[in-house]
């Protein structure tokens, strides 16, 4: 059995890339051209562009790209062990409590500091 998959390709990238650029500007002219007409017309005459030219950008070798991450990355976050609320709020009271710590600590270093120079300096 044959395991190499065959390579998508894509041609005409640079025209469909124009193609989206005015499909985008005539949506954004079209909006500003038909403004007397109502709110609820335009967003969806530019929605219905948009999502034209969302699939003609998938149709791109770079918006395949995107795309191919984009599911790849919703699989890894399917995988992802999440934590319980407990466990959540227990680590955020630890990290709280740390960086009051920390600001406690540099305060005091920065007045220690700032006394001693003022007592070299004056």
């Amino acid at each position: 059995m044959n395991a190499k998959a065959e390579a998508k390709s894509f041609r005409l990238d640079g025209l469909k890339w124009f193609l989206v650029v005015l499909l985008v500007g005539s949506a954004v002219a079209g909006n500003s051209y038909y403004a007397e007409f109502p709110l609820i017309y335009r967003v969806l005459a530019m929605t219905a562009i948009c999502l034209v030219a969302l699939v003609v950008v998938v149709n791109t070798a770079k918006g395949n790209a995107l795309w191919q991450l984009l599911r790849e990355a919703q699989t890894e976050v399917r995988r992802v062990v999440w934590p319980t609320r407990q466990e959540a709020t227990q680590t955020t009271v630890v990290v709280v409590v740390f960086v009051l710590i920390m600001a406690l600590i540099l305060w005091g270093l920065d007045s220690a500091l700032g006394w001693a120079v003022s007592k070299l300096i004056g």
